[in-house]
């Protein structure tokens, strides 16, 4: 995923109608020792810290509904690299300036994009929600840059840093069953709240259907994925719920409150 984000930023910055300077850049990925000797002109971006961002952290899980049951996804981790970027200029009478100069349009290039446009987004980073947010800057993150340089081997260079956090998946998606039931213990008894999901032959949901809970005359309707519940709590027992579909059509079925273990409030319509 993160060699995505570094193929993602030299999307950005090898976009063809950047300025020419730039544009016949290279960009590579190179930690810039003594021994780093570009033979091109290039931008290089040395990713140097990767961390979780903990003010983008997040405990709320997402559902999705489908076929009778429901996906469960846990937020990912919101995990911040940052890049050193650094000009290197091969050739030319004015070198310093010339780097001076694709610094800064580097900085506005990138400056840009508050989140990274789903253009750009490689591999594993397609589709990613929230969007990636993207911040420019200047190294921060190094408590001393002289003394960065200087265990790189390398003179103190002008540069800037990018930090681009993305959502790192830490746990697999939990598929349970879309039925629920919720016990309430009340002197010593127990009752219940119970919800399931209509569908069709073809597993399809039936939206819009009233079920009705015939021994309470409790009515619930079903939603967009053909989930209902009630409101009410029930005490033990046996039950018949009925299905009236919008097309007037009416199926019973009988329940068993609290479910038998292996089956579910679901109702399958023939």
């Amino acid at each position: 995923m993160i060699r995505n984000l570094s193929e993602t930023l030299q999307a950005i910055l090898d976009q063809p109608a950047l300025p020419g300077e730039l544009a016949e850049a290279e960009i590579v990925f190179d930690r810039p020792v003594a021994q780093f000797n570009p033979q091109k002109t290039c931008i290089n971006l040395f990713l140097y810290d990767i961390r979780e961002n903990l003010e983008l952290r997040s405990n709320e899980s997402t559902v999705e509904r489908r076929s009778g049951q429901a996906i469960i996804r846990r937020p990912p981790l919101r995990v911040a690299c940052t890049y050193l970027v650094t000009a290197w200029v091969v050739g030319g009478t004015e070198v310093a300036l010339q780097e001076h100069r694709l610094l800064s349009q580097v900085f506005q290039v990138l400056s840009r994009y508050d989140t990274i446009p789903e253009a750009f987004l490689r591999g594993d980073l397609r589709g990613q929600e929230p969007p990636l947010p993207m911040l420019v800057t200047s190294a921060d993150g190094l408590k001393n840059p002289a003394e960065f340089w200087t265990s790189l081997g390398t003179p103190l260079r002008a540069s800037l840093a990018v930090s681009v956090t993305l959502g790192m998946t830490i746990q697999a998606p939990e598929t349970v069953p879309l039925t629920i039931t919720h016990e309430i213990r009340l002197n010593g008894e127990s009752i219940f709240q119970i919800g399931g999901q209509v569908t069709t032959a073809a597993d399809q949901p039936v939206v819009g259907s009233s079920v009705l809970l015939v021994e309470r005359s409790q009515t619930a309707t079903t939603g967009k994925d053909g989930e209902f519940s009630f409101a009410n709590h029930l005490p033990r027992g046996a039950y018949t719920l009925r299905v009236q579909r919008p097309d007037d059509s009416a199926h019973n079925f009988p329940i068993t409150v609290p479910a038998i273990a292996g089956q579910t409030y679901n109702l399958r319509l023939p």
